[in-house]
């Protein structure tokens, strides 16, 4: 699962040191987004063809361990 993460990347002077796909222009929050319109897999693979599958699943992951943190109630 690590080696998914690698995928995902920061580079200050791209897209505005947000998260991307390998060093594309392609944001990880787009990848989320076209999921959460409700795209396939298959669906995002044809609309930004440059993406793997393995891409979008980094993207899940990345976004699932971000959110996976935990919530102190003091």
């Amino acid at each position: 699962m690590s080696d998914l993460l690698k995928r995902i990347t920061i580079n200050p002077k791209q897209c505005g040191g947000r998260l991307c796909i390998r060093g594309m222009r392609i944001r990880v929050s787009d990848v989320l987004d076209l999921f959460a319109v409700g795209l396939s897999v298959e669906q995002i693979l044809a609309e930004m063809p440059d993406l793997e599958a393995n891409d979008l699943q980094a993207a899940l992951l990345y976004a699932s361990r971000k959110l996976n943190h935990p919530v102190l109630i003091v």
